[in-house]
């Protein structure tokens, strides 16, 4: 049985697929002309965020499934691989603990100017502690907006280390756990200092952060998306940075250009989607992502399946 990689996993993850007598082949490149032309053959595949589209699933002559390497599966063609019994896996929560540290580390490096500062002291320019005001995290309140793993955790480490009030915005959660659900996004928005986004894409997500929402923040309010882009309007973000009514933005995930566009603010810290590239984060993920393929090809639906309605259970 073979195993297309699609993006690179830590090794821990290949080693688990070869003692399982599985044979892990790595794409030289993620693009999808050169993942349709390795797919024949293949039983499963890892993929990251190149996911997995018509055109490859349309290849394949013996795929199994498909799981990604982390919680978003946006760019994987479910269509597709329904029409060909592909069973679709994700692996929610394992990093959880690294975006979470990430997110704190974003708040900070916008509520204090870190990076800002550094430039300032590598050119030589004085001044700069004068020059803007800085803020502190304790006793603040936050709003988490999506109250899946990371979210949560996200909350604990605010909550704990700077005594934090959490508020929680997640209308598909039906129990909030160590935080409090606000009736509507709108109020959530009126009282938060840090707004952190932590929610997957969907069709009612997509700009979630519009100017209407974005005007509800409460002024010098601080934004994090550790999500995804499509989260954020950027031009209606991009004004509401300008006119100073809010204090800042912290992104790991933004649309192409952006950090050199016009979000290119001091008080904007960007990341290249740092949130889950822990050597631990990817030693954990790489190797729930095996374990799922080692399932899948045993015969087994592994637990994280998003579409197990199109493979019924084996039993052994």
């Amino acid at each position: 049985m073979k195993c297309l990689i699609v993006q690179p996993i830590h090794e821990a993850g290949l080693a688990a697929l070869r003692a399982a007598g599985i044979t892990p082949v790595l794409s030289p490149a993620p693009d999808m002309a050169t993942v349709a032309g390795l797919i024949p053959g293949m039983d499963a595949v890892i993929t990251r965020d190149a996911g997995l589209d018509a055109g490859a699933f349309a290849a394949s002559d013996r795929l199994q499934a498909v799981v990604v390497h982390g919680a978003g599966h946006d760019p994987v063609d479910k269509p597709a691989a329904a029409a060909r019994g592909v069973i679709v896996a994700t692996t929610p929560g394992a990093n959880a603990r690294s975006v979470a540290e990430l997110a704190v580390g974003l708040a900070l490096a916008v509520a204090r100017r870190i990076p800002a500062a550094d430039r300032a002291q590598r050119e030589g320019r004085p001044g700069f502690r004068e020059s803007t005001s800085f803020t502190e995290l304790r006793g603040k309140t936050a709003l988490i907006i999506g109250w899946g793993a990371i979210g949560r955790e996200t909350a604990r480490i605010l909550a704990a280390a700077f005594d934090m009030r959490i508020l929680v915005h997640s209308p598909r959660v039906a129990r909030i756990e160590g935080g409090t659900r606000v009736a509507t996004l709108a109020e959530g928005l009126a009282e938060a200092d840090l707004v952190s986004l932590h929610t997957p894409l969907r069709p009612e997500t997509r700009n979630l952060m519009d100017a209407s929402a974005l005007a509800a923040m409460k002024p010098g309010a601080i934004l994090l998306n550790l999500a995804r882009a499509g989260l954020v309007d950027e031009e209606a973000l991009r004004d509401a940075l300008a006119s100073g009514h809010l204090g800042g933005a912290g992104l790991d995930v933004f649309s192409p250009g952006a950090a050199t566009g016009p979000l290119a603010a001091e008080n904007v810290v960007f990341t290249p989607h740092l949130g889950g590239t822990t050597e631990e984060a990817l030693r954990r993920v790489a190797l729930e992502a095996t374990r799922h393929v080692i399932a899948a090809l045993s015969g087994h639906i592994p637990e994280t399946t998003i579409n197990p309605e199109v493979r019924k259970p084996q039993t052994e």
